[in-house]
C-alpha cells in the first residue's frame, strides 16, 4: 500500500468532528518528531470546545555550516542575502477536524471507515482534508531522507477548529507566533482546490467575509387596519432593491467583483392576520481587495439612512482579504504540478473563506492547494485513490524547488 494511502486511512479513521482532534495530531507528531521536528500542542477554548493545535518546526541549516571561521565570518557579511534565504521557512497547514458526518444510513460505508470502490476512498475527510495532511508528512519525509540537511526550514500548523468557529484555532496559534517573532516565508494550506484534475486550480487569495444583521423597527398591529401599524418589510424593500442594485466594486484581475447578499429574512409571528412589529435581515458582503470593511459598512449605511426608517445594526468582520501574487511560491507551486501531472494550473481567488486569512497576518506567501473539492462536506466523501501520491509529489517538488534543489 502507498505510504500516504495509508496515514490517510488512519487520519480518516479517527471521528474527529470538530473540535475533537480525535487524537490525530498525536498520528502527526509520532511520525514527525523522528524526523527532528519540535514538536507544540497548544490547547485553546473553554472547557466545552475545547480546541487541539500543533505547531510542529524543523530547523533548516545554513549551507555555510562547516565553513572555516575566517571564511564563515567573511560570508556572513558578503552573502547577507544567501545566508537569509536558507533560514526561510515553508509551512504546511490544514485541520483535522471534519465536519458532522449526517445520517448514517445515507452513507454507503460507514464515514469513520476508510472504504474504496471504484478506485475512490470514501470516509468524513477523505477530501476535506486529511489526503493533503497525509501527502504532506510523508513528502516531508521523502524530502528529508533524500536531502537530511536542506537549506529551508519546514513547519507545520494543523488545528482541529477549522470547520468550527475558528476562533481557537489557527489563529491562535498565528498570534502566539508572531508575539515570539517566529514568522514563516511561505505556507501552502491543503484545501481541496482541484476541480476537475488534480493540479488544475490553486488558491492564491481569498475574498474577505462582513456581515451583518439588520433590525428594522415597525408597529405591530391588525392587517385589516394598517393606519395603526407599520410595516418594517414594507419599509425596507425601497432600501433592499437599492442595495441589490448597488455596484459595490469592479474586482480586479484577481477577485471577482464584491458580492452583497441576504441569508436570512424573518418577520411576523406566523399568524396571517398580523403586521409585523420587526423585521431581522442577515446579510454578507464577499468583498475584494478593490473595498475595505469601513468603505462598504459606510456606503451601506448612507443607503439606509436615504430610506429614513428605524433600525439597529450589528457588524461582524470574518476576514480580511489576502493575496499572494506570482512570485517564488507561486511559480514553486506551479512548477511542481506541471512536472508531476503535465496540468498549467490556474490562478483563484474563488470559493469560501479558509485558515489563510488568519496566517496571511504573519506570512507574506501563502497559496492553498489540494485535491479534488466535488464531494467536500457532502455524504460519501471520496477521493481518487490515484490522486494521492501525486498529490505527494507536488507538495515533495515544491520543497525541493524551495530549496534550491529542482
Amino acid at each position: 500500500m502507498s505510504r500516504t494511502l495509508h496515514l490517510a486511512e488512519q487520519l480518516i479513521s479517527r471521528p474527529s468532528v470538530t473540535p475533537d482532534d480525535a487524537d490525530c495530531q498525536a498520528m502527526l507528531i509520532a511520525r514527525l518528531a523522528p524526523l527532528g521536528f519540535k514538536c507544540e500542542t497548544i490547547v485553546s477554548g473553554p472547557e466545552h470546545f475545547r480546541v487541539t493545535n500543533l505547531w510542529a518546526k524543523f530547523e533548516g541549516f545554513s549551507p555555510f555550516a562547516h565553513a572555516a571561521p575566517a571564511q564563515e565570518a567573511i560570508e556572513s557579511i558578503a552573502n547577507t542575502a544567501i545566508a537569509e534565504a536558507r533560514l526561510k521557512t515553508l509551512v504546511f497547514a490544514g485541520h483535522t477536524d471534519v465536519v458532522p458526518t449526517g445520517p448514517l444510513e445515507q452513507w454507503h460505508s460507514h464515514p469513520f471507515t476508510p472504504s474504496h470502490r471504484a478506485g475512490k476512498l470514501y470516509g468524513r475527510g477523505a477530501a476535506d482534508m486529511k489526503t493533503s495532511i497525509a501527502a504532506m508528512v510523508v513528502a516531508v519525509e521523502e524530502f528529508l531522507a533524500a536531502h537530511p540537511e536542506p537549506a529551508l526550514s519546514m513547519a507545520f500548523l494543523i488545528t482541529s477548529d477549522e470547520e468550527g468557529p475558528g476562533i481557537d484555532g489557527t489563529v491562535v496559534v498565528c498570534e502566539q507566533l508572531l508575539a515570539r517573532g517566529e514568522v514563516p516565508d511561505y505556507c501552502i494550506v491543503g484545501e481541496p482546490t482541484s476541480v476537475r484534475q488534480l493540479g488544475d486550480m490553486i488558491k492564491n487569495g481569498r475574498r474577505g467575509t462582513l456581515s451583518g444583521k439588520l433590525s428594522v423597527k415597525g408597529v405591530q398591529g391588525h392587517i385589516a387596519y394598517p393606519h395603526l401599524a407599520k410595516n418594517p418589510i414594507h419599509l425596507f424593500a425601497p432600501a433592499l432593491a437599492e442595495l441589490v442594485a448597488t455596484k459595490w466594486d469592479a474586482g480586479n484581475e484577481f477577485f471577482p467583483a464584491t458580492s452583497w447578499q441576504v441569508s436570512n429574512l424573518h418577520a411576523g409571528t406566523g399568524a396571517s392576520n398580523i403586521i409585523p412589529g420587526e423585521l431581522v435581515v442577515d446579510f454578507n458582503f464577499r468583498f475584494s481587495t478593490e473595498s475595505t470593511p469601513e468603505s462598504l459598512q459606510q456606503r451601506l449605511l448612507a443607503i439606509l439612512s436615504r430610506h429614513q426608517f428605524e433600525y439597529e445594526l450589528k457588524w461582524t468582520l470574518g476576514g480580511l482579504p489576502f493575496l499572494t501574487t506570482p512570485g517564488t511560491l507561486v511559480d514553486a507551486v506551479r512548477g511542481a504540478i506541471l512536472a508531476e501531472t503535465g496540468v498549467q494550473t490556474e490562478l483563484s481567488t474563488t470559493g469560501g473563506t479558509s485558515d489563510g486569512r488568519f496566517i496571511a497576518k504573519i506570512c507574506p506567501e501563502i497559496i492553498e492547494f489540494g485535491p479534488i473539492n466535488a464531494s467536500i462536506h457532502q455524504i460519501n466523501e471520496h477521493v481518487l485513490v490515484s490522486s494521492l501520491d501525486p498529490l505527494k509529489n507536488i507538495y515533495k517538488g515544491v520543497l525541493e524547488r524551495l530549496a534550491g534543489l529542482a
